[in-house]
């Protein structure tokens, strides 16, 4: 059983850049901006979540009913549950796989890039 990692942060509500300008003659000027690329991670995240959830649903459906007595009567329904299971190790594997890249990813990127479009100057 594999644990997700954690999931990018989306922008929250009144969430500020970590530094501001301290004053009119701070050079250079810079503004912030939230990452794009970091959006685009958390927007991935968002994006794959509910399909891994609804593989996961069905396999889990169909390994519970696979197991059930009342489903197969010879001894060839083992093999099948078998392979459900497998197929069902394999996606915690793949769902690993593919949260953690998304995940290290959004640790080694800054939520916060400076820019210098807007950015406001002493002298016009």
């Amino acid at each position: 059983m594999y644990v997700d990692p954690p999931a990018p942060r989306p922008r929250e509500v009144g969430e500020r850049p970590p530094i501001t300008a301290t004053g009119p003659l701070d050079a250079p000027q810079r503004a912030w901006e939230f990452n794009p690329d970091y959006q685009r991670l958390v927007d991935a995240w968002n994006a794959v979540m509910p399909h891994l959830e609804t593989l996961r649903t069905v396999l889990d459906k169909a390994y519970s009913r696979a197991k059930s007595p009342q489903t197969w009567d010879a001894p060839v329904g083992e093999r099948y549950v078998e392979d459900i299971r497998e197929w069902r190790e394999r996606l915690a594997r793949y769902r690993h796989a593919v949260l953690t890249a998304i995940s290290d990813e959004a640790a080694d990127t800054p939520r916060w890039v400076q820019t210098t479009a807007n950015a406001p100057h002493a002298f016009p």
